[in-house]
């Protein structure tokens, strides 16, 4: 048996990994080990007192007199040789970005592991090493307006610095909403079993829904009429101006539909100055924040609603609004106007022929 001496420091630090809370139980085990043979206990009686066959604590007591504190630490463990190799990881990753496969228009694991000579397991592992993901693409679209960047500075100084004694709005309209009942009755989701319906339905006419999103509040005051023109229109802002408080001024965030700019809106508008227009760019609805309250309305109520009729349809809408605005949730803008541009900038300069 070979005798174990320790020095203050090493008992000092044996103490602290057998304790500490995030050390290995590996590792405290063997510093447990290591302890008491150094009180002098026999390899048996170690292995008693901590449930373990004395071969282990003889083995650990060796290396601990061989190596001291750095003997408790794993050694490596043999096993095969490397056989994809750096320059296989670099032919993987330059193919997926430079090339397209024959017949198709983008890689999957098995048509690259075919090319390349390496198994699928492989490819997929590179693949998420190095975050590609050949089968997802998303879409953009680049704002052709000559006034861009104005326009992006006075809808998002709105959010960020709204004027003082004003409210802003956030106005659109979700037109053409289907009241879409299905050809047979919706079956409830059950154990084990989702909601199941069919996948035809039948139509039973459309109706739209005006909504302006108070940018501070997140209430919404919304009307809803059968058809879309510049008449609804300017029903909507009369409503506006009989809600909103008289001495509050109205700022208004609106798209470049035609509908907000005809000549009858415009009279309305010199009729009622405390009302100011602001308009988002073109292909830039994402500046208006009502547009996520419309994709809140489709997922919660109107997506997977059954309505026989517009007239139920127009109920539930109503109802939806009611209790969104009994709890309101304002969306919390953050990015800059100069933020904003810095990130459109990085998605020109990764075009093939970027332009100014």
């Amino acid at each position: 048996t070979v005798e174990v001496v320790l020095t203050d420091d090493e008992r000092e630090t044996l103490l602290r990994w057998s304790r500490r809370a995030t050390s290995a139980q590996a590792l405290a085990l063997r510093c447990r080990i290591v302890l008491a043979c150094a009180d002098g206990l026999s390899n048996t009686q170690v292995g008693a007192d901590l449930g373990i066959h004395p071969t282990t604590v003889a083995t650990w007591r060796k290396r601990f007199a061989a190596s001291r504190l750095e003997g408790l630490a794993d050694e490596k463990r043999p096993g095969p040789a490397r056989t994809v190799t750096d320059e296989h990881v670099e032919d993987v990753i330059v193919r997926t970005l430079e090339t397209t496969p024959r017949g198709a228009t983008h890689w999957s694991t098995r048509e690259m592991a075919k090319q390349s000579g390496l198994s699928q397991s492989t490819i997929s592992r590179i693949w998420r090493t190095f975050g590609l993901k050949p089968h997802q693409v998303d879409t953009f679209k680049l704002s052709k307006d000559p006034q861009f960047i104005e326009k992006v500075r006075d809808v998002v100084g709105l959010y960020l610095d709204p004027p003082e004694r004003a409210v802003v709005l956030c106005v659109d309209e979700k037109s053409q909403i289907q009241a879409l009942d299905r050809s047979a009755p919706v079956l409830p989701m059950m154990p084990g079993m989702p909601e199941r319906r069919t996948h035809d339905y039948l139509r039973g006419g459309v109706t739209t829904l005006f909504a302006a999103l108070n940018a501070a509040t997140g209430e919404v005051i919304g009307s809803l009429h059968r058809r879309h023109r510049a008449v609804e229109f300017k029903k909507f802002l009369a409503r506006l101006d009989r809600e909103v408080p008289a001495e509050l001024d109205v700022h208004l965030i609106c798209d470049n539909y035609a509908t907000h700019k005809t000549p009858a809106i415009q009279k309305w508008l010199l009729a009622h100055p405390r009302f100011h227009m602001h308009f988002t760019p073109t292909s830039s609805s994402w500046l208006n924040q009502v547009e996520r309250w419309f994709g809140l309305l489709t997922d919660k109520q109107i997506r997977r609603g059954v309505h026989k009729n517009v007239q139920v349809l127009e109920k539930d809408i109503r109802d939806w609004i009611a209790h969104w605005n009994e709890d309101p949730k304002p969306f919390t803008w953050t990015k800059s106007a100069d933020e904003i541009f810095e990130r459109l900038a990085g998605y020109l300069n990764r075009l093939p022929n970027p332009k100014p």
